[in-house]
């Protein structure tokens, strides 16, 4: 297991559409756990392959162990393969931040209750009723699947700032 570096927008990779796992090879577990190390590090809450430059349809998440109480800190990741939203209800708008587009949190709109359907790290069924910030975090991940990140949910206004705010500090590093 290793920590991977997170790819940061305006990388293309995560612009780019993730291609669906055909095979549960060591590789695609060697890359499951190094996502879930990457995530915890970070620190995040979820990761999609993408984020680390890997264009496969992997998500990680753990949305409990970063809000645990001290004593009560326990990982327990989930490893979602090649995952489709079957139902989405209700909206929901709330901030959200991603670890891909660091120092930029916007309010977005997402469904408040999905069903999400995949496989496991063993090549078994995985469904997934989720609501509240489990539902948010599936989205959000899924969407980067799909090539999309919280830049394309932000306003042409919001979204010119940030990429002007980033040219900027790579011209300064230089």
């Amino acid at each position: 297991m290793a920590v991977r570096r997170i790819v940061t927008a305006p990388d293309p990779k995560l612009s780019a559409k993730a291609s669906p796992v055909t095979d549960l090879s060591d590789e695609i577990c060697q890359l499951a756990a190094d996502m879930i190390d990457t995530m915890y590090k970070a620190p995040g809450i979820g990761l999609a392959a993408n984020q680390i430059g890997e264009l496969v349809q992997v998500i990680v998440f753990d949305i409990h162990y970063a809000y645990a109480e001290p004593k009560d800190k326990k990982k327990v990741p989930t490893v979602l393969i090649n995952p489709v939203i079957s139902i989405s209800e209700g909206e929901e708008f709330r901030e959200e931040g991603c670890l891909s587009v660091p120092n930029f949190n916007i309010d977005v709109m997402r469904a408040a209750h999905v069903k999400v359907e995949g496989i496991d790290i063993t090549g078994k069924p995985l469904k997934i009723d989720a609501e509240g910030l489990v539902a948010r975090v599936l989205q959000h991940e899924i969407d980067h699947l799909e090539g999309k990140t919280l830049l394309d949910h932000a306003s042409a206004l919001k979204r010119s700032i940030y990429q002007r705010r980033v040219r900027k500090s790579q011209r300064g590093s230089k």
